[in-house]
């Protein structure tokens, strides 16, 4: 017996492992804008926050110039970066392992979803999730909070039947924010520390199940 009827996924970090692919494209948007590139351990920090808040957080650029920075990002993300990607090792014993219990998956990104949506086909997996949901190609829809409350605009889902899934604390502050409990992975780009808040920590993705 499942705890939660309804499970709602974060994908970057969670899912999947895009660590290369969003790399590659911020080195590319940095040396296209001519700002130099730092290493890994700084370009990880902006897998999970929406890109422009990063841009802005870590270069201290203006909101004028993050939005150029997001069209370079996405010059090469688009075309080369979304597939530079893999799933975790359990995503799909994870997500099989819910909806052969009865419970509903579902998708939560702040990624836009017109990469999202191709990621979760190419892997696979789109046909486990009962709804999609992300960010709009226009970063009208970037916080966690608001792709939350938008896939229960969309769905009608009970908020007392759901929890959240993420690896970074913007997730545990989206699920927060909307009253809903968040579990944290450990295999994304979070640690045990940024992830305190969470209400279920996971050791392994595999205990979600058994909540």
């Amino acid at each position: 017996m499942l705890k939660y009827k309804n499970y709602l996924f974060d994908l970057d970090g969670t899912l999947t492992d895009p660590g290369v692919g969003i790399r590659n494209s911020i080195k590319y948007a940095l040396d296209k804008f001519g700002l130099p590139i730092p290493d890994d351990s700084l370009l990880n920090e902006f897998i999970g926050p929406p890109l422009m808040e990063s841009f802005r957080k870590y270069f201290g650029v203006s909101e004028d110039e993050s939005r150029l920075l997001l069209e370079y990002y996405r010059e090469y993300f688009g075309t080369k970066g979304y597939l530079e990607n893999k799933l975790y090792p359990d995503t799909v014993e994870v997500l099989e392992g819910i909806t052969a219990r009865g419970g509903r998956v579902y998708l939560a990104t702040s990624k836009p979803e017109l990469y999202a949506f191709k990621i979760v086909e190419h892997f696979g997996i789109d046909s486990y999730f009962s709804y999609k949901v992300g960010n709009t190609m226009e970063e009208t829809r970037c916080a966690k909070k608001d792709v939350i409350s938008y896939l229960f605009e969309q769905t009608g889902i009970d908020p007392s039947e759901t929890i959240m899934i993420g690896d970074r604390d913007y997730d545990v502050i989206g699920a927060h924010a909307c009253g809903l409990p968040a579990a944290a992975v450990l295999h994304g780009y979070g640690d045990r520390e940024e992830l305190c808040n969470a209400d279920y920590i996971l050791e392994s993705f595999t205990d979600l199940l058994y909540l």
